[in-house]
């Protein structure tokens, strides 16, 4: 019996490799009757180093313009099967269109020469390949970037160097391309109000290739890389590892160490101040580079970086000499995970919430943006698409604005309150609009050893370490840890659009600590989900670039870094905050000491107060849509 059960397993997975097989090559098949094919072409960069290119164009003689597509991953023709289908797709739809594309390995990837760093530095290697595509003697001299995640996290820098033949932009998911604009300091998400975002741990372990990795000799021909790459895809293959229990190691400069991955770039990472200089060296983009393209920005509200990525956006459209340039900046939030805007369903679960039907036209808008700036077709995009078209949760619907927040946005204030037993979901916190007059502080006791687990929240490439979205809080909220702060019940539906702002008054008896914030909707029936998260590393309070420890029992004042969404809190919801001392592994735990934390194995206990009183205004601000 056991040797027919095995036979029949085989015999499935044969055929649904068949299939998918047969789905490629119907993929490759149509492609290759509409495009000339030009892989493994080495594009060479101004050093004298190639980079591996695959080249899709209309079989036509009319010179045409190019999507260009750079990226970190593997994207070899002959590699995975899902990877084929996702290039010849994404070729095929563009090709269909009229344009060339273009895909590109950063350099040090796969088949690309030299060595690679986080972004696809130095910058002048995307300056270079748009010279390169504009010389060609089927390009009509425009180039339009698009891609998701890494990407589209080099095109922002890139663009700031203001390349003639690049005419516009679409990045989605951007958000590890952004150093500092405003208020945000990330330096590509590595950081969030001065503390570590422990996703790059799980990613660098993922993604990076080993110093001794296969080498392909320099100066190999197309023809050699072609027959290569049909055996050797050169994909590497890292043991999987519980990527939770695996951030759990101390000191956290030894996590990659511990699970035998490749650390070089981690290593440097790791030891970095937030306003170190060398994060200013490198591809991120800062706000004090201009961007001078039409760009058309895709971002969700459960992305690891969602408020950074609405603050650029504003800072385009703020700062922009050219007002041309102003006036062409579009936007897209939609309710979903990072890089998930086609996954939408007719009920689209994010974690474990519906948020209803958030479907929309994602390829039909792309291409009409497109066919404006690269073909300089007449369109009616511009008439019919909103500045800002976002989705909000709750009421489960597309909306526009012409600005984010949207312009009918009034910022209202809730203040904490509680008679000092606001610990967990039975405790006695408030959210009011009246504050209260005495100090009755909430105190609560942070073990780094003992940490509050990310449960649900605004993640990605975690290596499952953390799951992402909408998750019931409830029983997270049983932790004396956790100071839980909730309106009363509302006797009508609010919108919440935009920037949420948090100030916190605290005290500890330790040196330095941090505080997090969750933003919640409580349903009637007790559900709670989150929306989105923040964190502040205390020693940050005053500025990135400096270092100010506590002193026990005195009163500090924090602003931690906005949060953001668009939620619908219905009649008989409730609006929640959870505050606490850590989200981990979503963060990085603080041990507390005031040491460098990064090379530090032993934590200590902090007793941490949160106040609240007519001296100690604790409170968020609330975007509150006017109708």
């Amino acid at each position: 019996m056991k040797k027919i059960t095995y036979f029949v397993f085989i015999l499935t997975c044969l055929l649904f490799r068949n299939v998918n097989l047969y789905a490629q090559n119907d993929v490759l098949q149509k492609l290759e009757k509409i495009a000339i094919v030009e892989q493994k072409m080495m594009m060479p960069m101004r050093d004298g180093l190639r980079l591996a290119t695959d080249i899709y164009r209309p079989k036509t003689k009319e010179k045409v313009p190019i999507i260009f597509s750079r990226t970190p991953y593997n994207f070899n023709s002959w590699g995975d099967g899902k990877q084929i289908n996702r290039t010849a797709t994404r070729a095929y739809e563009a090709v269909k269109r009229g344009y060339a594309y273009v895909v590109q390995n950063e350099r040090g990837r796969y088949f690309s020469e030299g060595e690679w760093d986080i972004l696809g530095v130095p910058l002048t290697d995307g300056y270079d390949a748009f010279t390169w595509m504009k010389t060609q003697s089927w390009s009509n001299g425009k180039i339009g970037l698009l891609g998701c995640s890494s990407t589209a996290e080099w095109q922002m820098a890139v663009a700031a160097l203001d390349h003639p033949s690049l005419a516009t932009m679409i990045p989605q998911g951007y958000g590890a391309g952004v150093g500092r604009v405003g208020k945000y300091l990330e330096q590509g998400n590595w950081y969030r109000g001065g503390v570590e975002q422990m996703l790059f741990f799980s990613w660098l372990y993922s993604v990076e290739h080993d110093k001794f990795k296969p080498r392909i000799p320099a100066g190999a021909t197309q023809e050699d890389l072609i027959r290569i790459s049909r055996f050797y895809d050169l994909a590497p293959k890292n043991p999987k590892v519980d990527m939770a229990k695996a951030m759990e190691h101390l000191p956290i400069q030894d996590i990659l160490i511990n699970i035998n991955g490749k650390r070089e770039i981690f290593d440097k990472m790791i030891r970095r101040t937030p306003s170190h200089e060398d994060w200013y060296k490198g591809g991120l983009y800062h706000d004090n580079m201009e961007i001078n393209i039409p760009s058309f920005w895709f971002t969700s509200w459960y992305d690891v970086s969602i408020s950074p990525n609405l603050a650029l956006f504003n800072h385009v459209r703020n700062n922009a000499k050219n007002k041309e340039i102003k006036d062409n900046q579009y936007l897209i939030i939609a309710p979903t995970m990072h890089c998930a805007y086609t996954r939408s369903t007719e009920n689209t679960i994010v974690g474990e919430r519906s948020v209803g039907d958030a479907r929309f036209n994602h390829d039909e808008q792309i291409y009409a943006w497109f066919d404006m700036w690269l073909k300089g077709e007449k369109n009616n995009f511009k008439e019919i698409t909103p500045r800002v078209q976002y989705y909000t949760m709750g009421s489960n619907k597309w909306q526009g604005s012409q600005s984010w927040p949207p312009e009918n946005t009034k910022m209202i204030t809730y203040y904490l309150k509680s008679n000092g037993n606001a610990n967990s979901l039975n405790g006695d916190g408030k959210l009011s609009k009246r504050k209260q007059n005495k100090d009755r502080p909430d105190t609560f006791t942070y073990d780094p050893m003992n940490p509050v687990k990310s449960y649900g929240g605004n993640v990605c490439c975690t290596g499952g370490a953390v799951k992402g979205g909408a998750y019931d809080q409830q029983e997270m909220e049983k932790r004396d840890d956790i100071l839980v702060y909730t309106t009363d019940i509302l006797n009508e539906g609010i919108e919440i659009s935009g920037f949420i702002e948090s100030t916190l008054y605290v005290s500890s008896d330790v040196k330095d600590t941090d505080f997090t914030i969750k933003l919640i909707d409580v349903y009637p029936d007790g559900r709670a989900y989150n929306l989105d998260e923040t964190i502040q590393r205390v020693r940050y309070r005053d500025g990135y670039d400096k270092q100010m420890f506590m002193k026990k029992g005195e009163v500090y004042k924090i602003s931690l870094t906005p949060m953001s969404t668009s939620n619908f809190f219905k009649k008989g919801h409730r609006v929640r905050i959870e505050i606490s001392s850590s989200n981990f592994p979503r963060f990085a735990r603080n041990l507390n000491t005031g040491g460098k934390n990064y090379d530090e194995k032993i934590g200590i206990v902090a007793h941490n107060k949160i106040h609240h009183s007519s001296k100690y205004k604790s409170h968020i601000r609330l975007p509150i849509v006017i109708k």
